[in-house]
């Protein structure tokens, strides 16, 4: 039973501090590294004499540095607020204003000129790693400290940030080392793919660093060069792929991602989005051997709620695989719209309870108070997902509630996407609807746009109009948010309530 991340940090430090526990295509670092590292960064902070608890962002990408600084913050006593140094301008903009941040450490180059926040650069953060300082933890992060703060998607087109504390996670990692759906190796070799700002993150590094293994991170830029990626990926020692299913679909258009040329790779986690029966399949046939986990759970009850390990017996006969039996300390229950617990086998609100649920989002009680509640004396959040419980107590799962959508494993507001479409100066008014394939999985996304008067005269192809919205929008917009195609209309049709009909274009473009 883990009971304190940072004790146990430094346990392996003392007992195998010259074991890897972070390699970047081939550069190691080892726990004595990141003990010294974080104690000197450690040292430092108190010496900035930040004000008490805190929050400070991180910005950055997979480097070592990275995992260092998180390290160095639970250690002196401040949560981290990770951001993705791909995040677009504005959304980083948002960060800070909702956040608040007492200090910056940009490990990636920093893309905002900040006066009125302190910063850390690259090269001023190895230079204090270089200082070698003794640290002693008199405040380290505690309890319901807030551990992290991971800033997720916004109706209002406002990031939320939410505040994850060192019970949330102690609740999580301790399910995950001890769960047998997971059956997590000792020292796990572990795939580090997912960027720190998504919390499918904390499945990799949290059971690593609890059990003294080591994580095999795959920078970024790996990702967009296949070929690169492939090599790389069929020369790690991986023994745990922990990605969104997409990244495994991806690694599959490789015909040498297979139980032969990786013998080690033995279990495969999935979260973020919804493992189809088959990618499921397609994997098991790759590596018949492997143990294929689906998780399930919003990142306001830390990262999982429920995991299940795939049988054959699934994947002949499910349409929809199972998303998981639910952790034993986080009662999870479906309710109906009355907010009562319904019976095995109907439909309703997946909610979650218990010491995994988040404190709610960070200078945000507007927002807090719609999604947490109290349900049968314990802290509850309301997943706005469809599902059913079996009598096996297994949690089947039955889409979203709303216009939220997970695509390629990040969470997107449609709301957010149309309200960005519309800062564009060629813009009038659009929407962003999802394509869903046979497998109920987004495919794609896509605009309805209505240009503004004169547009159009301006371009002599639509395909030019789009090359320009999209430029237009680089900076306002994350690449993943950006629909795929655009389709251009002389009006949107309207609900009897005046708002453009989105349920009908759904239905449009789905019925196709």
């Amino acid at each position: 039973m883990l009971h304190d991340m940072i004790e146990k940090i430094e346990h392996f430090a003392q007992i195998q501090g010259d074991f890897p526990v972070y390699n970047v295509l081939g550069e190691v670092h080892t726990y004595r590294d990141l003990k010294e590292n974080s104690d000197s960064l450690a040292a430092y902070i108190d010496f900035l004499k930040l004000e008490e608890k805190s929050p400070v962002l991180v910005f950055g990408g997979q480097e070592y540095d990275m995992l260092a600084t998180f390290v160095a913050l639970t250690k002196s006593g401040h949560a981290y607020i990770p951001v993705d140094q791909h995040s677009a301008l504005e959304r980083i903009e948002a960060i800070l204003e909702v956040a608040e941040p007492s200090l910056i450490i940009a490990v990636g180059d920093f893309p905002l000129e900040i006066t009125n926040i302190p910063m850390i650069t690259l090269d001023q953060l190895q230079t204090i790693f270089a200082q070698k300082s003794e640290y002693q933890l008199t405040h380290p992060v505690k309890g319901d400290d807030n551990y992290y703060i991971i800033f997720t998607s916004g109706t209002t087109g406002k990031p939320k940030g939410v505040q994850i504390s060192h019970d949330n996670l102690l609740s999580f990692t301790n399910w995950m080392i001890s769960d047998k759906e997971f059956s997590v190796p000792e020292r796990p070799q572990m795939l580090a793919q997912p960027p720190y700002s998504f919390d499918l993150s904390v499945m990799y590094w949290a059971p690593t660093l609890a059990l003294g293994g080591t994580l095999f991170a795959l920078p970024k830029e790996l990702t967009t060069d296949f070929k690169r990626l492939f090599t790389t990926i069929n020369e790690l020692p991986i023994e745990v792929w922990t990605s969104t299913p997409s990244f495994a679909d991806m690694a599959m258009l490789s015909t040498d991602f297979n139980q032969e040329t990786l013998p080690h790779l033995t279990h495969f986690y999935f979260d973020g989005e919804e493992l189809t029966v088959k990618t499921a399949q397609k994997l098991r046939s790759r590596f018949p051997k492997a143990r294929i986990v689906n998780a399930y759970g919003p990142t306001e009850a830390t990262v999982a709620l429920s995991a299940v390990a795939i049988t054959d017996e699934m994947l002949k006969t499910c349409k929809r695989l199972p998303i998981g039996y639910t952790k034993e300390d986080s009662p999870t229950f479906v309710i109906d719209e009355n907010g009562k617990a319904l019976p095995n086998g109907e439909q309703g609100e997946i909610i979650v309870s218990g010491p995994a649920v988040s404190k709610g989002y960070l200078n945000n009680p507007e927002r807090t108070q719609a999604a947490f509640f109290e349900f049968e004396g314990l802290p509850a959040y309301h997943t706005g997902d469809l599902g059913v419980m079996t009598d096996e107590g297994l949690l089947l799962y039955g889409g979203r509630m709303d216009f939220q959508i997970k695509f390629n494993g990040y969470r997107i507001e449609l709301e957010e996407v149309s309200q960005n479409l519309n800062k564009s100066e060629y813009i009038k008014s659009a929407v962003a609807v999802p394509r869903y394939n046979k497998d109920h999985k987004v495919q794609n996304l896509l605009a309805y746009v209505v240009l503004k008067e004169g547009v159009s005269e301006q371009f002599e192809r639509q395909l030019d109009i789009t090359k320009a919205i999209k430029e237009d929008l680089k900076d306002i917009m994350m690449d993943y948010m950006m629909p795929s195609k655009f389709l251009y209309r002389e009006s949107l049709p309207l609900t009897p309530n005046g708002k453009i009909d989105i349920k009908g274009l759904m239905n449009e473009v789905n019925s196709r």
